[in-house]
């Protein structure tokens, strides 16, 4: 589902933030990324939906070559990519229902069917009752979960979240995690960028790690922060 061999990724007169990947995540996986500030976590992830290009190996999506993908297949690529940000990047004077079915509008879905869609995905993350309300007037947990609702509305085969959990205390990183963990079990593949150990320790799931742009011996992360945490 997404594989990258040899990725390098390098800007004009800094030190590669990104050097020699080499990366394959099966379809339906739950993949944790993690590594301290500044391990290239966040540069990974944008070379997944082409925010960022490689600046040199191969990047595939389903078996494409997406580093090869021309700017007229860009938006092609992000309606089967789902992206969470920590930073929500919701329009604040627009309603719910616009923010969560921004992308249907920009490929010209019918209104009567957007707001459809979008009810039913906000039926899933539990907010059709704020389908109509301004983002402002939510609360932290609430805006996230709006903005892993517009990350969902395309059905998309992956689900990307770049520190989905940064801004929210311990209750609704939680139910945030759980949310996406539901995600994951109907079949969506979905990469977690984290550097909240606790959150490995908790959920047990495959993990990956980064440091200094090198991603480093695959080993089962998880388990071993648990056990760091059952000692403490």
């Amino acid at each position: 589902m997404i594989q990258m061999f040899h990725v390098t990724k390098s800007y004009p007169g800094d030190p590669p933030v990104l050097r020699d990947i080499h990366l394959d995540i099966q379809k339906g996986e739950f993949v944790f990324l993690t590594g301290p500030s500044g391990a290239g976590k966040s540069t990974l992830l944008k070379l997944l939906f082409l925010a960022e290009r490689a600046t040199s190996g191969q990047v595939l999506i389903s078996g494409k070559n997406i580093a090869r993908l021309r700017e007229s297949g860009v938006p092609y690529l992000r309606r089967n990519i789902g992206v969470v940000f920590q930073d929500f990047k919701l329009l604040k004077n627009r309603t719910v229902c616009d923010n969560v079915g921004f992308t249907l509008d920009v490929v010209g879905t019918p209104r009567d069917v957007v707001r459809q869609k979008v009810a039913q995905i906000l039926k899933r993350v539990g907010l059709e009752h704020k389908i109509d309300v301004l983002p402002p007037k939510l609360s932290g947990g609430e805006q996230q979960r709006v903005v892993i609702a517009r990350a969902l509305v395309n059905d998309p085969a992956i689900l990307l979240a770049d520190e989905p959990t940064g801004n929210l205390d311990p209750a609704l990183t939680l139910e945030i995690m759980d949310l996406l963990c539901d995600v994951n079990t109907r079949g969506t593949t979905v990469l977690v960028a984290t550097h909240d150990a606790s959150l490995i320790a908790r959920y047990h799931k495959r993990t990956l790690r980064l440091e200094r742009g090198t991603l480093v011996a695959e080993h089962d992360v998880g388990l071993k922060a648990a056990a760091r945490m059952a000692a403490g």
